[in-house]
């Protein structure tokens, strides 16, 4: 298992505040993510407090 520090920016966007997380390229390739193919789905589990990012099929 890879792990990987990350910040959570929160740019203004419109009239509210939006959310981005920046991944790596690399971490990216390994999943199979693409600047064609860059669907995701994400997935919180909030008992155990985990995000889940995978590559829509």
């Amino acid at each position: 298992m890879e792990e990987r520090k990350a910040n959570i920016s929160f740019p203004k966007s419109g009239n509210g505040i939006g959310a981005r997380i920046v991944l790596s390229v690399p971490l990216l390739k390994k999943l199979g993510i693409t600047q064609e193919e860059r669907a995701v789905i994400v997935t919180y589990d909030e008992e155990n407090g985990i995000i889940t990012i995978r590559k829509e099929k």
